[in-house]
């Protein structure tokens, strides 16, 4: 059994209210967690018409049902800053089986956090049930702390406590995360004068920082993040921490660091994020091997940072385009000059085939990857597909510049080869580039003409296949 949720309201605060004129410092009220600042309806922008209707579905149901419910953290935050929020999560005092019993279209999921999902087609509405403090169950109820568990890192490993509204609030990672809208009475809570700070443009976390970061490493990146995101700067208390505690980050499983990494390198701020990154010492849990590369002083190193760099500004660039991009071009390019050193390495010590050489680096360094970035099986595929088409684009005689174009990873891997031939500047790159831009915008006339005019590469001419021994007639048995 969790702890009952009381069914609490926010203390209404008369004299801590915001005035109209939040910015002037002046004039800001201090907020705390039992006597949050009030924003009315004409103190802020936040209105029904900005929020998913389907959120608003959930709040109006959830209050129905005797439950307090607030839209809570980034919708709020993106709202005040003048954003489109993307999500719209809410937090409410109903246990996430109570949440269940309202909606037919729910379903829970979590093991470390709990949460409720409601399904509305495409558009998922998360709701989380108000989290309470771990010192005040052990100290009140030793039967029930088995909802809670920590790591000796004291990273938490499961947090199903609940409590009321002021505790979930300090509870939050940072300042501008604890805002709470309810479509109620249609007032903004602020719990931890995150409206200051939203206006400042200060990502600041709540509580000790280096205690915060030990819960959960993770928000180490959300605060980079954030701070991409929303062009704002880190409190000076909030990065302090960082470096120091950045080896927490191998405490993180592999299938959330995939998650993490979607959120940082695929949203539109991939060279933001990896600057930052690299200068917190965090972007080796994300790519070891290419972290080791980057921090030697070769030629290798310049390729590989040029080439990913390139790569990164083209995805943020098709992003922010609204044109459709796969992580797997991103994988492929952080990885391609490692699996060159691995490619090298191989060939110096065996006598294999190119082909069988290529699959050998490819064994030794995707399982090394894979233990720090779970990548799905189908980018996987695509990474694979990206890599072996570089070596196809090469040949172009006969019926392999056809069956090539045809590929249904051809577009990925002709990127990969305009990049290659931009970085490394070679001759050969850059007439190949060419070749194959010209050969997709001519007819299929010129295609063939195209093909007759291709050098074979040396050693590519086909040999005549080997006739087959015809077997010693056996002797006649006597």
């Amino acid at each position: 059994m969790s702890k009952p949720v009381a069914k609490t309201s926010p203390k209404k605060n008369t004299t801590n209210r915001v005035k109209k004129n939040v910015r002037n410092k002046k004039s800001v009220a201090t907020a705390s967690f039992d006597n949050p600042i009030v924003l009315t309806r004409e103190q802020h922008p936040v209105s029904r018409k900005l929020l998913s209707p389907n959120a608003l579905k959930v709040l109006y149901r959830l209050n129905s049902g005797g439950f307090d419910a607030y839209l809570v953290g980034g919708g709020v935050r993106d709202i005040l800053l003048g954003l489109k929020p993307k999500d719209f999560d809410i937090a409410t005092n109903a246990t996430p089986d109570e949440i269940k019993a309202l909606f037919r279209n729910c379903r829970l999921i979590g093991r470390r956090f709990r949460l409720a999902h409601i399904v509305f087609g495409r558009e998922i509405i998360e709701v989380a049930t108000f989290r309470g403090h771990h010192d005040a169950v052990v100290n009140k109820d030793k039967s029930k702390t088995t909802t809670s568990k920590q790591s000796e890192d004291g990273m938490l490993l499961r947090d199903n406590i609940y409590g009321t509204i002021d505790e979930d609030a300090e509870r939050r990672d940072f300042t501008i995360n604890a805002l709470y809208y309810s479509a109620k009475d249609f007032k903004v809570y602020d719990f931890a004068n995150g409206v200051q700070d939203v206006n400042d443009r200060v990502i600041r976390l709540i509580g000790d920082p280096e205690t915060r970061y030990r819960e959960d490493p993770v928000r180490m990146l959300r605060a980079i993040r954030f701070a991409t995101k929303l062009d704002m700067q880190i409190s000076a208390e909030t990065k302090a921490p960082i470096k120091e505690l950045s080896s927490l980050m191998a405490n993180i499983p592999a299938a959330r660091l995939f998650e993490e990494f979607l959120k940082m390198f695929i949203s539109g701020k991939a060279i933001a994020n990896f600057e930052q990154l690299r200068s917190y010492d965090l972007f080796g849990y994300f790519f070891p091997a290419v972290d080791q590369a980057l921090n030697n002083e070769t030629k290798e190193q310049s390729f590989l940072l040029d080439f990913i760099t390139l790569a990164m500004e083209n995805t943020d660039k098709r992003i922010n385009n609204d044109q459709r991009v796969t992580p797997a071009f991103l994988f492929a390019a952080m990885l391609w000059y490692p699996l060159q050193k691995h490619i090298q390495q191989i060939k110096v010590t065996t006598q294999l085939t190119p082909q069988d050489v290529f699959f050998a680096a490819l064994n030794e360094i995707m399982p090394e990857q894979q233990r720090s970035i779970a990548i799905p099986k189908r980018f996987q595929a695509v990474i694979k597909d990206i890599w072996i088409l570089q070596e196809k684009l090469v040949r172009r005689e006969g019926k392999k510049a056809f069956k090539c174009i045809e590929h249904p990873k051809f577009r990925a891997g002709y990127d990969f080869l305009l990049l290659r031939a931009q970085i490394e500047n070679t001759p050969e790159l850059h007439e190949l580039a060419q070749w194959w831009t010209d050969f997709q915008d001519v007819s299929n006339e010129a295609r063939l003409q195209m093909i007759r005019s291709v050098k074979q590469p040396q050693g590519s001419k086909r040999r005549s296949p080997k006739k087959r021994r015809k077997p010693a007639a056996k002797p006649t048995q006597q």
